[in-house]
């Protein structure tokens, strides 16, 4: 019960918490990366102590290449994130940032900002083609764990976190509020793909957690359709692609790409991916669910 009904809570108040503080504070950068281990640590202690799936801790020959995913694509989160000063130089006046908030607050408007650019590059990567070959990568596990979060092509990942960081940028965000946004989209990231059997309540109807979130990565063209948010659930609610089925458990063979079950699976080549001509085009295209009208109810 600690685990279930206390991890989510550790990881969104104490572990976010904690770098807010840090970040008003002007603690040297550092804290906040120990503080980002810590997190990915106890992702791990969770996932392994009250699992989802036992199968789902143990690598499918994927370990190395998630590692190098996530390697690569928080080294560009946290460049992004240095780089924000060189680019509010650049911002007349200083932008519309409101500095006389309190920290907390200005660390949950970055948040309710960025959830929107990021869930809209997000739905738009699933129905335009040429975005989907790059976000095929993520859709390519077979299993769903904490670190499937930053399994991204770097391009895609850059993409995103463009809308979503931009408009803060020209708002004139402070690079202190940045490093707390960058923690919390970690944070968010390792609990979103989490596979900690954890449970959140009636928040999972408001909070982009793994309860929800494992339906957006069923392998069905248009099951899998749904549930596009990073943090919240609110553009998925406007969209209409908001869902929830409580009697639906997962297995890994309702994971991946239905029409691309051969998709590569090392580091190199689904970086390459995407450029080849014969490479996972156009999402729509791939095959419907053999249980396509029952397999989720829409909320």
């Amino acid at each position: 019960p600690l685990i279930r009904y206390g991890y989510a809570p550790l990881m969104l108040i104490g572990v976010n918490g904690t770098g807010i503080a840090l970040a008003a504070s002007g603690a040297p950068k550092p804290w906040l990366l120990a503080l980002l281990a810590l997190a990915v640590g106890l992702s791990f202690t969770a996932e392994r102590l009250l699992p989802y799936q036992e199968t789902w801790n143990h690598s499918a020959g994927d370990a190395g290449r998630d590692t190098a995913h996530t390697f690569v694509n928080e080294t560009l989160l946290l460049v992004s994130v240095a780089a924000i000063p060189a680019l509010a130089a650049l911002i007349p006046a200083g932008g519309i940032w409101p500095h006389h908030w309190p920290f907390v607050l200005q660390v949950l408007a970055a948040v309710l900002v960025a959830d929107a650019g990021l869930t809209l590059v997000h739905f738009a990567s699933h129905k335009i083609g040429a975005l989907w070959r790059f976000h095929a990568v993520h859709h390519s596990v077979t299993r769903f764990y904490g670190l499937n979060g930053l399994m991204k092509h770097p391009l895609h990942q850059t993409l995103e976190m463009t809308a979503g960081v931009v408009p803060l940028v020209l708002a004139g965000m402070p690079v202190t509020v940045a490093a707390a946004l960058a923690l919390a989209v970690a944070v968010q990231l390792l609990l979103q793909h989490s596979n900690a059997d954890y449970r959140v309540g009636p928040l999972k109807h408001i909070l982009a957690l793994n309860e929800g979130h494992r339906f957006h990565h069923l392998k069905w063209a248009g099951i899998g359709d749904v549930n596009f948010g990073l943090f919240t659930l609110t553009w998925d609610y406007l969209l209409g692609t908001k869902t929830y089925d409580p009697h639906r458990r997962f297995t890994s063979d309702m994971l991946g790409m239905a029409a691309h079950p051969d998709y590569p699976t090392a580091y190199l080549p689904q970086l390459a991916e995407p450029f080849r001509p014969s490479g996972a085009c156009t999402h729509p295209s791939e095959d419907p669910a053999p249980d396509r009208h029952t397999t989720a109810d829409t909320a």
